[in-house]
């Protein structure tokens, strides 16, 4: 059976005061992409509960926020990615996030066999909490994300990359998902982006030893 890929709707944010939790990540050195980049697309997920912990987390943040090396790796990407493709955008559907959501998302998998796709804040959270990682994917003209094999936020072995030649081999991911993902991450990497072995939607800027030898702070 072949796993298909949700169609993501983006959320198009008008150009109102930004919201408490935005204001406070500015506060902290981080930027919003869609200033280094106005086309790139935005639907966080954890603005909805169509998500792996089943509920809204983030409260009142819409905007996706990064570190500004991050923000410009990013834009750099979509160049590359609207070079190739010009109708096709990049999709963000979380970026940075707060140490204070990271312990929610740590609670709903702490003890199962998922909790291996969670940071835990207890060790200094993951990158997300610092804004150099990005949950990403590729949409077309229309804003729908384009077949990935798996829903964004997937927890199995269909979300890693390094079964993906097993996985076509079996028929459990198509030629055109395998492509799609190739696609994401050459983009990616033209920006300065690695791929998460365990999720084809998570992209680090830096690993977790340069955040910790730069003595960063996560966000708050």
């Amino acid at each position: 059976m072949l796993i298909t890929a949700m169609l993501w709707l983006p959320i198009h944010v008008s150009a109102q005061q930004p919201s408490r939790t935005a204001q406070s990540m500015k506060k902290q050195g981080y930027v919003d992409v869609t200033d280094y980049d106005s086309t790139i697309h935005i639907s966080l997920m954890y603005s909805r509960p169509d998500n792996f912990t089943g509920k809204v987390l983030y409260t009142d943040l819409k905007e996706a926020y990064l570190h500004p090396l991050a923000a410009e790796a990013l834009a750099k990407a979509q160049k590359e990615l609207k070079r190739r493709h010009p109708q096709w955008s990049l999709i963000i559907y979380d970026a940075a996030r707060p140490m204070s959501i990271q312990q929610k998302m740590w609670d709903v998998v702490k003890g199962t066999s998922k909790n291996i796709y969670v940071s835990n804040p207890a060790n200094g959270g993951g990158l997300h909490n610092y804004g150099f990682a990005v949950d990403i994917s590729i949409c077309d003209e229309n804003g729908d994300s384009i077949p990935m094999g798996t829903l964004v936020d997937y927890m199995g072995r269909a979300a890693h990359p390094e079964y993906e030649e097993e996985m076509l081999r079996t028929g459990m991911l198509t030629q055109e998902a395998a492509d799609n993902r190739r696609l994401l991450r050459s983009v990616m990497s033209a920006g300065g982006f690695k791929v998460l072995k365990t999720e084809w939607w998570h992209f680090n800027l830096k690993t977790r030893k340069q955040v910790k030898a730069e003595g960063r702070k996560p966000i708050r």
